[in-house]
């Protein structure tokens, strides 16, 4: 698969030190060697270093080397850090290690390649164990550097390093990597070796510069690597990005007990609480905490353990929380009681901890209202109103892990990643099982409901990347026994669950049940249903706050798409201003379907008549009841636009049925039938044409409307219908309907004696409409855009059919970043948008503008059809809160991507 295209570099200069660049350069210095940057300045303890920028690597993946005058750069900044830390690299009896680590301008977990420990070979090994006074860190550091340059430089399989120090630890009877003595760890280095040299043909390399260079190198490769590039569709990063390479100074948590390493946040990621939330390892290097291959302390035992480092530990937490003004992630080494930063981010959370953060910066005084509704997404908030587990009647838990990331997940158990993709592929609900997980490990994540690890914390790399994803995860769920090869895991008290066996995880509160937990509507759902008080608790009463800022702040409205008077209503409680798309062809279905049947198959006028009084009754019953959940309210009706094939028999079926009976009225049938069936009913007879072509369907349809609104008002009601005429392609259409149903309104009125201003306008979701706006605008009171249509016509694609043919490879091939029947392509179908609503109000300056298609409730959609001046959106009843909320965001000055 090809890479997508990179842009060339845009400077010269390729190499940055720590103390040039600050948290502001993201794009050109990648998140972590912004913010290492960023903590050198605020004078906080960062080890020396230099950061190779994102264009390097653009231009490195552009051309397939590096820049001419990178190596020249590096080698003066490498000169540069020798000189400060007087040692050089992987030489003399002090040597300098660094290590090389990717930094993309958005965080990236786990997807691309780092490499510590740089520098060390046969001859430096020894002097770091003399200078160290400790053979055994030594010799540790040694195997971990080709361990990770044989992964990650060599593409060497991971397995064949993790089976040898399986192998080392069954022979040395002990059960963690720390436990193996310098000698034991002597000998798994000769043997990786020896894995270097059989996967690759030569040595692994002993000069430290060429090391160092080969790391670089692998990193600018990693960003297009599959998980990176896998990763980055899931989240919407741009493939054309590239990464950053920081080169940093080694320090050392692998020293002994007076060393360790660790994560720290400045609030809970999970729920947002405020409090002392982390993970520490004592004796150990980074990866091990995120890898999750052991299970770490909590992060306050550090106080029991170096109080001077947490204290040290908590002072800076502060310092750059107040200076970044929101949740941090911070990566930390103590080496020998020194306190080392080497990573602050702003961290990753759940949808809860956004809102709730989000309320408490702002009563902190740390932000303000509009920035605080830019902390949270509606992508977020539809999280929060997914079901959870029911207490009551939950079973006892057959495990207790760690509530790494939210959520009621229930599925079959599954072992390995892509055994979890195949299954959900077949529509299987799965949760993906693992010892921990690694970025390989991506995909299946993806598919799954939810993740189960029995290792790792709350910074895991499972943790971590489901709490992105907004996936539910329990970590660190030690009672477990995980037999990967054997596809079962095993609970300590004996009970086997097997591959294929139904668990639920609850990762609200870190418990994995056996079998299917019934689940509740959450409290969220409740509170815009009216049933939970705004204060019922805090997080419901974050989201009450954020929401009424938003609708204080949005300028677009939000309607529903509602076809009964029980989805209106539910739209109303929700916060619905109207009703933005009934579709009428919903309330054919059933036994209602023969009479549309009849009446399209109609062959003498009295047959006609007879079908649409049938209809009219029922119709306007239907609008009745519409108008009294909506009343006072606009509720737009789409007249009748199915293809005219879902009122019509089968072809095959009723051909085969008179064939077999020789039935003369299915003979009949199947003559009519034939006649008017299409071989592309979405692009046939339907909408204004069906209208056109049926006559007296549409003014049918209009009497209803207007005798059920005229009745309405006559009980005292306010009704404020709104009909819309759908697939106008040509004005001429429009006026000839239009004339129609003015003549019917005006003879409703007549006869009941009231006055309706019925609204008339019509669906743009053809090109030609929107080429034609201006004179369309002329003839109708309002448009709507139909973006499903308008979508599949700009594209050429028929929804039913490219979705489960070849989007999935369009999607992975990096040619849809997303569907765009999920997020508005704004450069294609978004354009007829822009041009439409320009020529529209053009000719009618009062021409209001809204749009009806699933685009209206998807959050990346609102912010652009906030941008093109809609005067609103409509979408589906459970969607109305998210528009709502990001409608607000939209109209807060530079909304960005929440983190």
């Amino acid at each position: 698969m090809n890479p997508p295209p990179i842009a060339p570099a845009t400077t010269a200069k390729y190499v940055y030190d720590f103390t040039e660049g600050n948290k502001d350069l993201k794009g050109l210095l990648g998140g972590k060697g912004a913010n290492l940057a960023e903590m050198t300045r605020l004078g906080l303890p960062v080890p020396p270093g230099f950061t190779i920028t994102t264009d390097a690597c653009r231009a490195y993946l552009l051309t397939g080397s590096e820049p001419a005058t990178l190596r020249d750069e590096v080698s003066a900044h490498l000169d540069a850090l020798e000189r400060r830390m007087g040692r050089r690299l992987g030489r003399g009896d002090d040597p300098l290690l660094v290590s090389v680590r990717s930094g993309a301008k958005f965080s990236m977990p786990g997807m691309m390649d780092t490499v510590l420990n740089i520098g060390l070979s046969d001859e430096s090994v020894s002097a770091l164990a003399a200078q160290a006074g400790d053979e055994r860190f030594a010799w540790d550091s040694y195997r971990r550097l080709i361990q990770m340059f044989g992964r990650t430089v060599l593409g060497i399989e991971g397995d064949r390093f993790e089976e040898r120090i399986d192998t080392a630890r069954a022979a040395a009877g002990v059960a963690t990597d720390v436990e193996l003595t310098a000698d034991q760890l002597k000998d798994l280095v000769r043997d990786f070796k020896e894995i270097v040299v059989a996967a690759t043909g030569r040595a692994f390399p002993q000069d430290p510069r060429e090391q160092m260079d080969l790391a670089i190198r692998a990193v600018f490769e990693s960003w297009n690597g599959e998980r990176a590039r896998l990763y980055r569709r899931q989240e919407r990063i741009p493939h054309d990005l590239g990464t950053a390479v920081s080169v940093c100074a080694m320090v050392f948590g692998n020293l002994g007990p007076d060393s360790g390493t660790g994560v720290a946040f400045t609030r809970d990621p999970a729920s947002g609480h405020q409090g002392v939330y982390g993970d520490y390892l004592p004796n150990a290097q980074g990866e091990d905490v995120v890898a999750g291959i052991r299970n770490t302390v909590p992060l306050a035992e550090l106080e029991r353990l170096d109080p001077a480092s947490y204290a040290e530990l908590l002072r800076i937490m502060e310092v750059l929380e107040n200076h970044y003004l929101d949740l941090c992630d911070i990566e930390f080494t103590i080496e020998r009681g020194r306190l080392w930063m080497l990573q602050t981010r702003v961290g990753k959370r759940t949808a809860a901890a956004a809102f709730r953060i989000a309320v408490q910066l702002l009563d902190q005084g740390l932000i303000d209202e509009r920035e605080a509704l830019r902390r949270v997404s509606g992508g977020q908030l539809a999280q929060l109103m997914f079901p959870r587990f029911t207490t009551e009647s939950a079973p006892e838990p057959i495990a207790t892990g760690i509530a790494a990331s939210p959520g009621a997940a229930v599925g079959a158990a599954v072992f390995d990643s892509a055994t979890a993709v195949a299954r959900a592929a077949a529509g299987e609900r799965v949760i993906l099982v693992r010892r921990e997980t690694n970025p390989d490990d991506l995909d299946g994540m993806i598919a799954a409901q939810g993740i189960l690890t029995s290792r790792g914390g709350k910074t895991s790399h499972a943790a971590v990347v489901a709490r992105g994803m907004g996936k539910t995860c329990v970590c660190g769920a030690e009672e477990l026994t995980v037999d990967v090869a054997a596809r079962r895991l095993t609970t300590a008290d004996g009970t086997v669950v097997t591959e294929g066996d139904v668990i639920s995880v609850d990762g609200s509160v870190g418990r994995v049940y056996a079998g299917e937990v019934a689940v509740v509507p959450s409290t969220v759902v409740e509170y815009f249903e009216g049933t939970t008080a705004p204060d019922a608790d805090d997080l419901v009463s974050a989201v009450h706050r954020l929401m009424t800022l938003a609708d204080r702040e949005r300028h677009l409205g939000v309607r529903a798409n509602a076809d009964t008077a029980e989805d209106a209503a539910r739209a109303r409680r929700f916060g619905a201003e109207g009703v933005g798309l009934c579709r009428t062809e919903h309330m054919f279905l059933g036994e209602r379907r023969e009479l549309v049947e009849r009446l399209i198959l109609a062959e003498s006028e009295g047959e006609r008549s007879a079908a649409l009084d049938a209809l009219l009754p029922l119709q306007r019953g239907d609008f009745t009841e519409l108008f009294e959940a909506m009343d006072g309210l606009p509720v737009t009706v789409r007249l009748l636009d199915p293809p005219l094939h879902e009122f019509l028999p089968d072809l095959t079926e009723l051909s085969v049925r008179v064939a077999l009976d020789h039935d003369e009225r299915d003979t009949r049938l199947l003559t009519a039938v034939r006649r008017l069936h299409e071989q592309n009913p979405m692009l046939g007879l339907r909408g204004v044409r069906l209208g056109l072509v049926v006559p007296g369907l549409f003014t049918m349809q209009v009497r209803a409307i207007a005798e059920a609104a005229a009745r309405r008002r006559a009980a005292g009601g306010t009704p404020r219908p709104e009909i819309m005429i759908p697939l106008v392609g040509t004005v001429q259409e429009l006026e000839i309907v239009r004339d129609e149903a003015e003549a019917v309104i005006a003879e409703v009125e007549r006869a009941h004696d009231v006055s309706l201003s019925i609204p008339l306008g019509t669906m743009i979701e053809l090109p030609r409409a929107a080429l034609t706006a201006g004179q369309i605008a002329e003839s109708a009171d309002f448009f709507s855009f139909g973006t499903n249509d308008l979508t599949q016509t700009v594209w050429g694609f028929s929804r039913d059919d490219v979705e489960a043919s070849f989007f999935t490879a369009y999607l992975e091939k990096g040619i849809f970043g997303v569907s765009p029947f999920e997020t508005i392509d704004a450069d294609g179908v978004g354009s007829l948008v822009r041009a439409a609503v320009t020529a529209g109000r053009a000719a009618r300056p009062d021409l209001k503008l809204g749009v009806c298609g699933e685009h209206g409730g998807d959050p990346e959609s609102v912010h652009f059809f906030h941008e093109v001046g809609l005067d609103y959106v409509s979408c589906s009843p459970f969607r109305i809160p998210v528009a709502r909320l990001e409608a607000g965001r939209a109209a807060t000055a530079g909304a960005t991507t929440t983190p």
